[in-house]
């Protein structure tokens, strides 16, 4: 499930509402979470409301025990992945003014991607999604060979695009085409480089 709504972002970020949401990834009681989790049912009953609230945790069943209703739940999906639109500072328009140099428009893209993509697995259900990715990392001499790859990168791209895109094709479906380059965060190498210049290029099938 992609958490679009802020609220219900912040109610599963929480640590405890956390682990609480992948112990219900089987149904489970507030009594039996307590036991599992080393809580008090009084604090885990608090936090299943909360996650019941923004609908991430579904009631499965109610028990009777004695002159008590025990309610079983589990969670709504098994994995949550938060949008980024659910945060106010990254909710930019990749459709509007794109510059291909700049962080925030490479956010922006990043943004959509994440939506979309978990729109498909949402609709898909269990079937898969077709989809292609791509991983790496690069090490570069200097910014000059960093501006020619991103330029060379670009023009592969575009070339490999205009080969196979047919916008007449009959039953075709237009897929999206990210590419994105930016400097590895500092633990990833041995090295950081010094200034925060980016190249980023991007193509979409029409």
């Amino acid at each position: 499930m992609v958490i679009q709504d802020g609220a219900a972002a912040a109610v599963a970020l929480d640590p405890v509402r956390a682990r609480l949401l992948r112990a219900l990834r089987e149904p489970g009681s507030a009594t039996s979470l307590a036991a599992e989790l080393g809580l008090t049912r009084q604090k885990v009953n608090y936090h299943l409301r909360a996650l019941e609230t923004h609908g991430l945790v579904e009631l499965v069943e109610e028990r009777r025990r004695g002159n008590m209703t025990e309610r079983v739940l589990r969670a709504t999906a098994s994995a949550y992945v938060v949008s980024p639109q659910a945060w106010a500072l990254v909710a930019p328009d990749p459709e509007r003014e794109p510059d291909r140099l700049s962080a925030q428009w490479l956010l922006a893209l990043a943004a959509r991607l994440l939506r979309e993509v978990g729109t498909l697995i949402t609709r898909a259900g269990r079937k898969r999604v077709a989809t292609f990715a791509v991983d790496g990392e690069v090490r570069f001499a200097t910014a000059a060979d960093r501006a020619a790859f991103a330029r060379e990168l670009g023009e592969a791209v575009t070339a490999l695009v205009a080969r196979y895109h047919d916008g007449a094709a009959p039953g075709g479906r237009p897929h999206r085409l990210v590419v994105a380059l930016h400097p590895a965060l500092p633990d990833a190498g041995p090295d950081t480089e010094s200034d925060t210049e980016t190249e980023t290029h991007t193509e979409e099938s029409p």
